[in-house]
Parts: C-alpha cells; sequence; structure tokens
C-alpha cells in the first residue's frame, strides 16, 4: 500500500464504431477509443474503478477486427490483470471495484478480482439483472461471485473526501463516475460512458446509447459545472484524448 494516494490509468481494450454513435448526427470514417480502467492505490485500500472486458473479446493481431467494423476487442497483456502485475500490483490486493456500469466493457474484468468488493449503484445492479442481454448485461460479467455493495446516491469511500463516487445517470439507469482529489488537491474526474468524448461536453450533445435522456442532459451539465469549476475530466471512449495520457504512471 502507499503512504499517499496514487491514481494510474490503463487502457484495456478498444472500442470502434461511427462518429455518430459517438456524438449524434456525426459523420465519417470508423474512430477507435480506448476501454479505460483506473487504479487508485490509497493509503486505506487499492480500488479500480472499472475493469474492462472479458476473456471471450481477446483477439490476437492475425484476427483483429478490421477497421471498418464495429466492435470491441483487446489483446494479450491488455486485460486489467495483466495492466495492474505491470506496475506490480498484485489482482488479489484490489480492496473495492467500482463499475460506473455493469456494460461488458466496464465488468468484464471482475472476475480476475478475487478479494474485492464490486460498488454499483442498486439501480444499475437491479437492471442489469432485468436484462441479459448478449452485448449488453450479461450475469457472467457482473456475477462473478465477489460481495456486492449496492449503493444508492453518493460514496465518500475512503471517508476523507479523496474519492467520491457520484450517480451520473442517462446511458445507463445507475451509472456512477468518480471523482478523485489528488494530493495537490486538483481534481479528476473519471467520466466513464456518462460522456464518450470531450466533444460531447463541448457540445452538449449526447451519445446516441443512452436510455434517458433528460438525466443524460442533467448529467452533462453536471460535467460542465465540474469542468468549470477546473475538473480535470478523463471521458469515456476517447481516442484522441488518450493519446496524452502516460498509462501506468501516477496521474498529476
Amino acid at each position: 500500500m502507499t503512504d499517499t494516494m496514487r491514481l494510474y490509468a490503463f487502457n484495456t481494450g478498444w472500442f470502434q464504431c461511427r462518429p455518430g454513435y459517438f456524438i449524434e448526427g456525426e459523420e465519417g470514417d470508423y474512430l477507435r477509443g480506448p476501454v479505460p480502467s483506473y487504479l487508485i492505490d490509497h493509503p486505506k485500500g487499492r480500488a479500480l474503478f472499472d475493469t474492462g472486458m472479458g476473456i471471450r473479446y481477446r483477439r490476437t493481431l492475425a484476427d483483429a477486427l478490421p477497421p471498418n467494423k464495429f466492435g470491441l476487442q483487446w489483446f494479450e497483456g491488455q486485460e486489467i490483470a495483466a495492466r495492474l502485475r505491470s506496475i506490480d500490483v498484485d489482482p488479489a490486493s484490489i480492496d473495492w471495484v467500482i463499475n460506473s456500469h455493469l456494460h461488458i466493457d466496464h465488468c468484464g474484468g471482475n472476475a480476475s478480482l478475487p478479494n474485492a468488493t464490486v460498488i454499483v449503484q442498486s439501480r444499475e445492479l437491479a437492471a442489469a439483472q432485468a436484462t441479459e442481454e448478449a452485448g449488453l448485461y450479461e450475469a457472467v460479467d457482473y456475477a462473478t461471485g465477489q460481495p456486492i455493495r449496492a449503493i444508492d446516491g453518493e460514496l465518500d469511500l475512503f471517508g476523507d473526501g479523496s474519492v467520491r463516487i457520484v450517480p451520473t445517470y442517462g446511458h445507463t439507469p445507475g451509472h456512477q463516475s468518480a471523482i478523485v482529489t489528488l494530493p495537490d488537491g486538483r481534481e479528476v474526474l473519471l467520466a466513464a460512458d456518462c460522456c464518450y468524448t470531450e466533444r460531447n461536453l463541448d457540445l452538449m450533445v449526447l451519445q446516441r446509447a443512452v436510455v434517458d435522456r433528460e438525466a443524460g442532459m442533467r448529467t452533462m451539465e453536471f460535467l460542465h459545472r465540474r469542468r468549470q469549476a477546473g475538473a480535470h475530466i478523463l471521458f469515456g471512449h476517447d481516442g484522441r484524448q488518450w493519446q496524452g495520457v502516460e498509462e501506468g504512471k501516477p496521474i498529476g
């Protein structure tokens, strides 16, 4: 464990789609966005925010998705367990998994974190349990045997204000994000899929995949206010932003 909190970013795979899937109304060639996971190494414990995709999305370079095909994929060494080991963190040492939501590309690595307690909004867990759909909610990803802490609304994870879980509904019924306050006081907001890219927020335009558009726009307004107040937002699948992220190194 660390004597001061550190935040690390990893890409655990790729999400390919048309621009209009990310930002409604836009056209052009397929985009490739990252599938991020974040390690929060805190003196009181280790937490992961999202865990990527399950084993069935692993590919080799020989059978990689063509650049003009919609889909998800990861390659050997990108899975969250391998990413953790690359910085000498044992996956068994993770105490908490904060799943932004329970879609397949955000909880598929949960099974490789055997000692973690999963934190999810209760309404998100209910939605997943009521909707078994291939490529969306699949119990094989989120029902992996760990204890589940279902919450309603905000949670101060470590009791010191450094990691606040906040509801950001819209993309799914119970989507949540995390606000991490670094030791120097800077605020990093891990948005996940409440906002796919920075351009969505710049234009105040939702992505296509939103179950509650009114809630989604309220979330966008929340993000806008946090950004104006100085928060650095890390978006859900922003390939352009990810080019500036140093993976496996402390943020800040």
